[in-house]
């Protein structure tokens, strides 16, 4: 079935929003984010990321930094609340990192989750992501 191919990287070791961010726990208790592939593939050329502080708090469902490509400038929205303790400085020089490798190297920030058990819960699976991906294509987002 050719309807049943994707198109579309959906890594099943991370949540997603349904603004296309992604947020990966990780060992030490602090999780990173980035945009999946579908965001970064509807942006196209990512030219410019705008880099949020460290240390700055920041609430789930927030828009806390932006980025910048070719076609306009989106909003990027934080899916869970914490404190940001790192930000991925490569960006700053290569912006395109978040096209060549959106869940790699083109991560933008590391959050220290402040409410992580309960949070989490809103966030979607890469299947459930999977469907949301789909309704916009039909949509024609």
């Amino acid at each position: 079935m050719s309807g049943s191919e994707k198109r579309y990287r959906i890594p099943n070791d991370r949540l997603y929003t349904r603004t296309h961010e992604w947020a990966l726990p990780l060992d030490d208790g602090t999780v990173k984010v980035g945009i999946t592939d579908y965001a970064q593939n509807s942006l196209h050329e990512v030219v410019y990321v705008e880099l949020p502080e460290e240390g700055r708090d920041i609430k789930q469902g927030e828009a806390f930094m932006s980025v910048e490509s070719v076609k306009a400038v989106s909003e990027i929205y934080a899916p869970i609340s914490g404190k940001i303790v790192e930000v991925n400085e490569v960006l700053a020089d290569n912006p395109e990192k978040v096209n060549e490798d959106p869940y790699g190297e083109g991560w933008m920030v590391r959050i220290e989750p402040s409410n992580w058990n309960e949070e989490s819960k809103s966030l979607l699976k890469a299947e459930e992501y999977e469907r949301v991906v789909e309704e916009e294509e039909k949509g024609g987002h």
